[in-house]
């Protein structure tokens, strides 16, 4: 692996325009994300522009000693800046007690610096210093690399202007670099690794140290055997209904452990809940939700499936997965919400995407087609609902058949990602 190497993200053009306001840029998001080479990346910037920097990192023993009082910390910043504006970094901020609190005071001393803080998912993180530092600071979430960033760097950014095109054109190729993702996900590191074996030590050590440091000393969860195992169950049932019942039994532990460690697990980055789309409670389904993983390499690793998906079954369930992760990079900002749809009578569509008064129901299908066919569960959300739009995202086929008033566009899962007019 080349050290030296950085795979462009799309969030450093927004992080680098917020360096300009006074209120805290908070980076949060899952460890191994790429967190800390974005600060560094910040920083760089920042001097190229002779502006004074401080980095601090909490994970580091030396610079803890800033951070037993605020006065220690506003000495250390005096010292670094004397009168002159600065910015300052904290890395790692969860490791600070009271991390919340503690930035607001320093912030509302009205200091010539700017923060810049980031952290990996916690409670402490996500919630306190959420609710401590509102109205002082704006949330960036980085996400482990899309699709996008991660065909961008294996192409050595030649089409990074173009990538439907790139697409469009060299489909054998969009088909391989699919799988590739679908196997080893997007953290960082594992894209960075060249070798099978290298990927699978980096995927094992974040794990191991999201079981160790997230989960058992930032969370303090007891029984942290039953959580491994409930990250595996989970990862089995990827797109599933889940039963919270049959999950208590399996594993040994209480209804509300199990609701605990699933909410513990979506505020650390590890897995989204999805809930069911209804508006006839009666006729539709109950109110079990279904889950799906932030990461694919992490979801494979917990399953002893990293970088060995090969059957239509596993590759599909890890494409619907992929498509709802795609969704959520076009949800940010908009409003729109995600949902799941089934009913009594078993027919069930994979997602409903909608925002205000508009729905698009969402099938994704990972087998080859010959011709468009609409199913039945489509079909019966369609007359049901009237959409003025439906989807179905295949791996390379395309076409539209109409269904009363509703177009269905069956479309390649790269023009998902790219085509920016599907959801206005």
């Amino acid at each position: 692996m080349d050290k030296n190497k950085f795979i462009k993200r799309a969030i450093l053009r927004p992080l680098e325009d917020h360096l300009k306001k006074k209120e805290i840029t908070l980076i949060v998001g899952p460890r191994q994300a790429g967190k800390t080479t974005l600060m560094n990346k910040l920083k760089e910037f920042l001097e190229k522009n002779n502006a004074k920097t401080l980095f601090l990192n909490l994970d580091f023993e030396n610079d803890k000693k800033y951070f037993v009082s605020q006065s220690a910390l506003i000495d250390k910043i005096n010292l670094e800046f004397g009168k002159s504006k600065g910015y300052v970094f904290i890395d790692e901020i969860q490791r600070k007690e009271d991390a919340g609190l503690f930035l607001k005071g320093i912030y509302d001393r009205n200091l010539l610096c700017k923060f810049i803080v980031s952290g990996s998912g916690s409670l402490e993180l996500k919630e306190k210093i959420h609710e401590s530092l509102a109205g002082r600071k704006m949330m960036f979430e980085v996400k482990p690399i899309s699709f996008s960033e991660f065909v961008n760097y294996k192409t050595d950014y030649k089409y990074e202007s173009k990538l439907n095109d790139f697409f469009n054109i060299e489909k054998d190729e969009a088909e391989k670099f699919l799988k590739e993702y679908m196997n080893f996900g997007g953290y960082p590191r594992v894209i960075l690794e060249d070798t099978f074996s290298d990927k699978a030590r980096i995927i094992d050590e974040i794990y191991r140290s999201y079981l160790e440091r997230d989960a058992s000393y930032l969370l303090r969860i007891e029984k942290i055997d039953a959580f491994d195992s409930l990250v595996k169950l989970l990862a089995s049932q990827t797109g599933k209904i889940l039963n919270y019942s049959k999950i208590s039994n399996t594993l040994n532990i209480s209804l509300q452990t199990v609701k605990n460690y699933l909410w513990y697990l979506g505020k650390t980055f590890i897995l989204e809940k999805v809930s069911p789309y209804f508006k006839n409670i009666r006729k539709e389904i109950i109110k079990s939700p279904i889950v799906y993983f932030y990461d694919l390499g992490l979801r494979n690793y917990s399953l002893g499936l990293f970088g060995e998906l090969r059957t239509p079954d596993s590759l599909g369930f890890s494409f619907q997965n992929f498509v709802f992760n795609v969704l959520v990079e076009k949800r940010a900002f908009s409003g729109a919400k995600i949902n799941f749809w089934r009913t009594l009578d078993k027919a069930e569509v994979d997602f409903i995407y909608s925002w205000g008064e508009k729905i698009i129901p969402i099938e994704v299908k990972y087998a080859n087609f010959k011709k468009p066919i609409l199913q039945r569960s489509l079909r019966s959300f369609i007359d049901k609902y009237n959409p003025k739009t439906a989807l179905v995202v295949t791996k390379n086929f395309k076409a539209q058949i109409d269904h009363h008033k509703t177009k269905i566009q069956f479309l390649p899962f790269w023009e998902l990602i790219v085509n920016q007019s599907l959801f206005l």
